[in-house]
């Protein structure tokens, strides 16, 4: 699957972060993947992203479409012949897009499932209500920009936390018949802000959390807005054992 480059601009999104016990989020993981570790903790979240314009690069403005879209991922390390590499594994993708529920997983990477998405926003508060047309997910956030970074989180400022974020730009997830499709984010400016959290809560979390006490915790939010990109499709990967020494195609 390699589709052309795809471009449009992030109008808005939010980054709900949790710190997860790593062998709880080792059980939720392939084998091929394992949780990238900080101060002990796995992280883990949901992304709620609403993209304006999106379209393929040489086409012209006018022919963008928008959405919005859920992703509940995980951050991610993994071996490849190149060494170590970083990145999310997204657990399950949920959009209000018949276009990207049609198309997902077949024309570009990443199976897509129907949600409705109730959506209040001003310059500085947002709340975001999410329920999948399955129901099998559905999720909630009530979030107000922030002036501090919290003191609650394991990262010691809001740098470290966008350092680290950033560096998941690279997204796999299940492919329709096995395997791993991968997308790679390009922001032209990566730039964000800290939220402040009034109610989270997500079915998926949840259920993560009835694993055992303290399995997982929010640790903190961000915010990006009105940011130029582009998304790059990546080859597919298997972990499907071959003969002699083709693990060279698992990461």
């Amino acid at each position: 699957m390699m589709m052309p480059r795809i471009c449009g601009v992030i109008d808005r999104r939010l980054l709900i972060n949790y710190r997860v016990l790593p062998e709880v989020l080792t059980a939720e993981l392939p084998a091929a993947f394992r949780p990238q570790i900080v101060e002990g903790y796995g992280m883990a979240g949901i992304c709620l992203i609403r993209l304006a314009g999106l379209r393929p690069k040489f086409a012209p403005r006018w022919l963008g479409c928008g959405s919005e879209n859920m992703a509940h991922r995980i951050a991610v390390e993994w071996d490849t012949a190149d060494g170590l590499q970083h990145g999310v594994y997204v657990m399950r993708r949920d959009t209000d897009s018949r276009l990207n529920t049609m198309l997902g997983g077949r024309v570009f990477p990443g199976v897509h499932h129907r949600a409705c998405f109730k959506v209040m926003e001003s310059e500085s508060r947002f709340k975001i209500d999410v329920s999948s047309c399955d129901q099998a997910v559905n999720a909630r956030v009530d979030a107000t920009v922030a002036q501090e970074w919290t003191k609650r989180s394991v990262f010691r400022s809001i740098e470290a936390a966008s350092s680290f974020f950033e560096c998941g730009s690279i997204g796999y997830s299940d492919g329709p018949v096995g395997g791993f499709q991968g997308l790679k984010l390009k922001c032209a400016d990566w730039s964000v802000e800290p939220l402040h959290v009034n109610d989270a809560f997500s079915s998926e979390f949840n259920r993560m959390a009835n694993a055992a006490s303290g399995a997982i915790e929010f640790d903190n939010a961000l915010l990006m807005r009105s940011i130029s990109h582009e998304w790059e499709c990546l080859p597919d990967f298997s972990c499907t054992p071959e003969p002699a020494e083709a693990v060279r195609g698992c990461p």
